[in-house]
């Protein structure tokens, strides 16, 4: 079983699908959205996280939490807490889906989105991000998203590669897991 807890300074986080389904299919709804990106949306959500899960226990694992309807913060919010550990999210990094920037710049985006936004209390520098096009999406709740862990820096390139063969194409390191701090704000955007 993978746990959220776990965390240990030193460790990398991989992301391994994309981000963004909730805006695009709150802009689908609109009519807004663009068939191929409900399509590419779709193919990512179909995409079982099961051999990724396998790659990441083979690979020494330190936590892992699927990310779902609280959105890429609000579960690495949960993570930080129970591993007691501080982390730097690579803003730029963050893999996204076909469409999803273009929607949440027309401001579409999902119902649950509002309720996520309570949690960039977590982000230390938030006023130096706002504005950022890929900060709204720190908050984007997924349907079937991907899995997002913690593993060694030293098992991450070979365990990127592995997720890759496996078809988890999007798989990218989104940060880095630090000391805890005293700020109570467990994550700075970098």
């Amino acid at each position: 079983m993978l746990r959220k807890a776990g965390m240990q300074p030193g460790d990398v986080l991989i992301l391994t699908k994309s981000i963004g389904t909730g805006t695009l299919f709150a802009a689908n709804m609109r009519g807004k959205a663009k068939g191929r990106w409900i399509d590419n949306a779709i193919e990512s959500m179909l995409v079982s996280n099961q051999a990724a899960a396998r790659v990441l226990y083979e690979n020494g694992v330190t936590a892992c939490t699927d990310v779902t309807g609280f959105g890429l913060l609000g579960h690495l919010v949960e993570m930080t807490k129970a591993s007691g550990c501080d982390v730097e999210l690579i803003v730029d990094s963050l893999p996204i889906l076909e469409g999803a920037e273009e929607t949440v710049s027309a401001g579409i985006l999902s119902s649950l989105q509002p309720q996520n936004t309570r949690l960039r209390r977590a982000l230390s520098n938030i006023e130096q991000w706002h504005a950022h096009p890929k900060y709204p999406l720190l908050f984007d709740p997924q349907t079937a998203g991907g899995l997002l862990a913690s593993v060694p820096e030293e098992r991450a390139q070979t365990c990127l590669e592995q997720l890759a063969a496996e078809g988890y194409s999007a798989s990218v390191v989104v940060g880095r897991v630090k000391q805890r701090g005293t700020d109570d704000a467990a994550i700075t955007l970098v």
